[in-house]
């Protein structure tokens, strides 16, 4: 592997560096292990460590230590960069250069920088009330948590998008390499045009040890390691050493050359030069965990060891503990660094960028301060014409897909649509009238919609789709992410932490808002006509649900028109994680755009339209949620209006999930009596719900008409079959849902038996016919809402 053997470094900016380089291990230290006298002007004692030590150290050195030098080609090329610390419990030092960096003490006054300042930084770190080992939404600078590791480079990718001239450094750690996202990351850069994007800088950091055992990558001889990295599409520089004046100077080099190396390629390209894909550079740097701690305690070796991940000290008695803890942190000459009051120098605090070119202060890792509203068209003018309930057909998708077509025209600089090679599967084709799907590699002939240029966003992986949109949202950008349904499941745990940096990031004061993260969910459970059961997985909904009120919404929009009006409120929407389910199916069209714009601003309501009870009190409510749903509760209401039409029947529709909820659960729930109203207080609910029932058990439980609720929806059956076949065999058919009615109103418990003779009349002849058709009945197949009226009217116009 090619190492650098210039030195770039002056004597004077050797030490300055390397100074730098001791202060930020110091504060980091301090911060890990001390709970007062953090300028040493005593010698430590027990009563000044922490009494619950992390101890997470090992990684952290080498974080400073790249910090350090990306200040000096930022200062040096006025670069607008970002800084991602992909390695776990890196917090320490990230933290400690956004301290020196001044950016710290401006956001968090109380942690000033002086004396009782520093005392507070240490103080805060890991302590109830504090700030985590992570590098989380409190820290200035963080697009990135890190705590689940394996997304620091698709953050990295996701941020430069749309963005010409940032740099994004990423630290790349060699345990976070051994995840599945981190190793088809490296492929994000198949993805990033150098004539309109900005750039990433990856550095592999091999320190060789995870929490307890080796690193396979740190393992590897080096040539197999320069395959992998030349094979991935970079130009590796090898930086290695355990000697700091050695490393800074092959660091310095190898960063000076990976910076001119860039813009070389960023000019030729902006230049209108090659259009081939360049081979990007990067940095391999190798250095010993835990770097510049105790060589060894208690006769166990630990820089350069699995010791040094979580440096505990437990072990030591507290006056040995204290003894070694004074050393380690003096050994970094602190009253070199900072004056008497806590101030670090003059001389080192003027190697840090200025202002906003400070990866601390930067506006791109706050992208609210960047973020500007989409220029979103009038989603009514895509509407369906529905000139009655279920009079036409229509393709949800398709309508959709013409807006968010307009929506990328409209938005060249700060819209893209991501998905694991999806979009035309999922019916959202039109898009690619604006734009094509982006791949910056060798095309050919046969290619369709791919380009250089493209910001349509696909690559079969759904968690590199998620990485890419959730950098791309936290540096001020929007977006939206397309999946099958069952496979959204893959970025549970993605979702899950992109929604606690959400909230916490509503409580930080300096934080601005930013997009909301929106999926749009389709080929969804009810219709996997031949991928069978393996693609059929609505459980999405309830990991979402289980999140607080304030960052998650949920929305089951039933046909076209309704999910313009759920998609626009959404894209205008921020700081949210919201989750759309539509299938993509050719299916009837319930409500006219009037109608729709109405029922999604209340989020559910009656269908009068779909009624019977004269405004009155209801004998029974049919509600649903979800699009099939819908549609098997209409032909229910239908099949109970022609057999049974003295039955006074309400209709409720659900299109926003979160309005189920308790009010004192989310603001958007329904108070009591409203829920009440709606629902009754006494009378049967059938509920036909797109998901799992439990989920509907579990929002209204709590409800005081909750006994009356009998909810249908998914229950994990299924398989290759015909799309009313899949209903049936979850017993969420219309049959079944009619029959629920029946059984549960007083005074029809004598049609029920007849009823249900019936139905198993029907169910019977259903599956011989699709045993032996392969399709559904007709009866089932050209079933109209209302055709059963309109053809008495005919007869009734005929006969006259």
């Amino acid at each position: 592997m090619r190492t650098i053997d210039a030195t770039p470094l002056s004597a004077e900016q050797l030490r300055r560096i390397d100074a730098y380089w001791r202060a930020a291990n110091y504060l980091s230290v301090g911060q890990i292990f001390l709970f007062d006298n953090p300028l040493l002007k005593r010698a430590v004692s027990p009563e000044h460590i922490k009494p619950r030590l992390v101890g997470h150290w090992g990684t952290t050195p080498g974080l400073n230590l790249v910090y350090a030098h990306a200040n000096r080609v930022i200062a040096e090329r006025d670069l607008s960069a970002i800084f991602i610390a992909g390695p776990g419990h890196g917090g320490p030092g990230v933290v400690a250069n956004a301290y020196l960096e001044g950016t710290y003490s401006e956001v968090y006054p109380d942690v000033a920088q002086d004396e009782a300042g520093m005392k507070r930084l240490f103080t805060q770190f890991a302590f109830p009330g504090g700030v985590g080992s992570h590098a989380g939404p409190e820290t200035p600078g963080s697009i990135h948590e890190g705590g689940e590791l394996g997304y620091s480079l698709l953050h990295a990718y996701g941020a430069v998008l749309d963005s010409p001239d940032l740099l994004a450094v990423c630290v790349v750690g060699d345990g976070e390499a051994e995840t599945g996202p981190l190793a088809a990351s490296w492929h994000s850069n198949k993805f990033l045009n150098p004539a309109r994007d900005g750039a990433v800088l990856p550095i592999l950091h091999l320190n060789g040890y995870k929490i307890a055992n080796p690193t396979f990558l740190a393992r590897i001889p080096e040539s197999e390691l320069e395959s992998l990295m030349r094979g991935c599409g970079y130009e590796p520089i090898l930086v290695s050493g355990d000697e700091p004046a050695a490393v800074h100077q092959a660091l310095a080099g190898a960063m000076d050359e990976c910076a001119d190396r860039i813009a070389a390629i960023q000019r030729s390209a902006r230049a209108g030069g090659s259009r081939e894909r360049p081979t990007w550079p990067m940095i391999v740097l190798r250095t010993p965990k835990g770097w510049t701690g105790p060589k060894s305690v208690g006769g166990d070796l630990v820089e350069g060891t699995f010791r040094a991940h979580q440096f505990r000290m437990a072990k030591m008695e507290g006056a040995e503990r204290a003894k070694l803890l004074d050393g380690w942190m003096r050994s970094y000459r602190p009253e070199e660094l900072f004056d008497a009051s806590g101030r670090l120098s003059p001389e080192l605090a003027a190697l840090a960028p200025k202002g906003h070119r400070r990866m601390s202060a930067n506006p791109h890792a706050n992208g609210g301060l960047l973020k500007r509203d989409l220029r979103l068209p009038d989603f009514r003018a895509y509407a369906v014409p529905v000139p009655a309930p279920g009079a036409v057909d229509g393709e949800a998708t398709v309508v959709l897909g013409k807006y968010l077509r307009d929506t990328l025209r409209a938005n060249s600089d700060r819209f893209r649509v991501f998905g694991p090679d999806e979009t035309a599967s999922n019916r959202l084709g039109a898009v690619y009238e604006a734009d094509e799907g982006c791949l910056v590699a060798r095309s050919l002939p046969t290619d369709e919609n791919v380009s250089a240029d493209g910001r349509v966003m696909e690559i079969l992986s759904e968690q590199v789709c998620q990485g890419w949109l959730e950098g791309y949202l936290l540096t001020g950008r929007h977006g939206l992410f397309s999946c099958y349904e069952a496979f959204i499941r893959i970025v549970d745990s993605m979702a899950s932490q992109h929604a606690k940096w959400l909230d916490l990031c509503r409580r930080i004061p300096w934080r601005r808002p930013i997009a909301s993260l929106n999926y749009l969910l389709t080929s969804h459970v009810w219709r996997q006509d031949h991928n069978g059961f393996s693609h059929m997985e609505p459980g999405f909904l309830d990991h979402i649900m289980n999140k607080k009120a304030e960052v998650a919404s949920i929305y089951l929009p039933p046909d076209a028109n309704t999910l313009l009006c759920v998609a626009d409120a959404c894209l205008r929407s921020h700081d949210r994680v919201n989750v759309i389910v539509a299938g993509k199916q050719v299916a009837p069209q319930w409500l006219s755009m009037e109608r729709a714009v109405r029922h999604c601003a209340q989020g559910l309501g009656i269908w009068e339209w779909a009624s019977t009870d004269g405004g009155a009190s209801p004998d029974v409510v049919m509600a649903c949620c979800g699009d099939v749903p819908t549609g098997e509760t209409l032909a229910a209401v239908d099949f109970l209006r022609e057999n049974v039409p003295e039955l006074k029947i309400r209709v409720v529709n659900v299109v926003d999930l979160m309005k189920l909820r308790l009010p004192e659960d989310d603001p958007r729930g329904l108070l009591e009596d409203e829920f009440v109203d709606l629902f009754t207080p006494d009378k049967p609910v059938i509920f036909a719900f797109h998901g799992y029932p439990s989920l509907i058990e579990r929002i209204v439980h709590r409800r005081s008409n909750s006994r009356n609720f009998h909810c249908r929806g998914f229950l994990e059956a299924g398989h290759t079959t015909t799309p009313f076949d899949m209903v049936v065999l979850n017993e969420v058919d219309r049959w079944r849902l009619a029959l629920d009615a029946v059984k549960r109103v007083p005074g029809l418990a004598d049609r029920a038996a007849y009823m249900r003779q019936e139905m198993r009349h029907k169910l019977l002849e259903h599956a011989h016919y699709v045993a032996a058709r392969g399709d559904d009945m007709p009866v089932i197949k050209d079933w109209r809402w209302g055709a059963r009226e309109k053809a008495v009217r005919d007869a009734a116009r005929v006969n006259a």
